[in-house]
């Protein structure tokens, strides 16, 4: 049995191009649009409780609407930018509705309703003066059969500072995941490339092979609550892929704690410890 630690670090960007159109109706509800993507990781559910948030309403009173091309602009699903950027276009259209609303209609929703729509042209303006990443350390232990090399990882243990988390639940997910894909890297993933034609050959689930739910053990996420005052409005940082980082590092330093064997080149795989 052997352990390891890694530290992880991501970048945690805003994109510019992003804009959101928040409605009140004369029923006090609010539809909040932008054209932002949730690929599975609860990006509905977190742009609606940010809403809520910024317009200091009930999450019942929002309805979220994302995933059409004909919403509001919205930069793309990834490098741990969705919440950062789509979010602070949302906060920037509930602060203009609110201050309408105070300035011209005195608090109240106005028969006919009114609309805002916020346009976020550039980037974060701190970014120059602040460094914008979301930090982690994982922690790892293995177990290695000392006759055949077979290596199992028993335990995963991550600790984040991912800035205020929006979700905790989905959050807690999307590092857990994020973790069992460092270990897939660690252990499994490997992309043969034919030198004749620059193809890969194991291009399907059937020949690549990635880490299945037998492989996964005990997996522990947790993170430090503490809001982030420069990434945006909402003090979040990203969190989609920082899980990932420093799992395959933590992974190899407890398979060297536990055999003695520095594999520096992925997947670490029985013959590199037998050998």
């Amino acid at each position: 049995m052997g352990t390891g630690v890694a530290v992880s670090t991501y970048p945690s960007p805003r994109f510019p191009g992003n804009a959101a159109t928040i409605r009140i109706g004369p029923d006090g509800r609010y539809t909040v649009r932008i054209a932002a993507a949730d690929m599975g990781t609860g990006t509905w559910t977190a742009l609606t409780q940010i809403a809520a948030d910024a317009l200091s309403v009930p999450v019942g009173q929002v309805e979220m609407r994302i995933g059409d091309t004909a919403l509001p602009a919205a930069s793309v699903a990834g490098f741990s930018a969705g919440i950062n950027s789509w979010g602070t276009a949302i906060w920037e259209a509930a602060d203009q509705l609110r201050a309408r609303l105070r300035s011209e209609h005195g608090g109240i929703a106005p028969p006919e309703g009114l609309e805002v729509t916020a346009e976020m042209a550039g980037g974060n303006p701190d970014a120059e003066r602040y460094a914008m990443h979301s930090f982690g350390a994982q922690f790892a232990e293995v177990r290695v059969d000392e006759d055949t090399g077979e290596l199992r990882v028993t335990r995963l243990l991550g600790m984040f500072d991912v800035g205020r988390v929006i979700n905790p639940k989905t959050a807690r997910s999307q590092l857990i995941g994020g973790m069992t894909q460092g270990m897939s890297m660690a252990l499994y993933e490997h992309s043969v490339l034919d030198p004749r034609f620059g193809h890969v050959v194991n291009h399907d689930f059937a020949q690549y092979h990635i880490a299945s739910h037998a492989d996964v053990h005990a997996v522990e996420a947790h993170w430090l609550d503490e809001p982030d005052p420069y990434t945006n409005p909402m003090g979040a940082k990203g969190l989609g892929e920082v899980g990932i980082v420093g799992t395959a590092a933590a992974i190899g330093n407890a398979v060297h704690h536990a055999t003695g064997v520095r594999v520096r080149e992925l997947p670490i795989t029985l013959d590199k410890l037998v050998s």
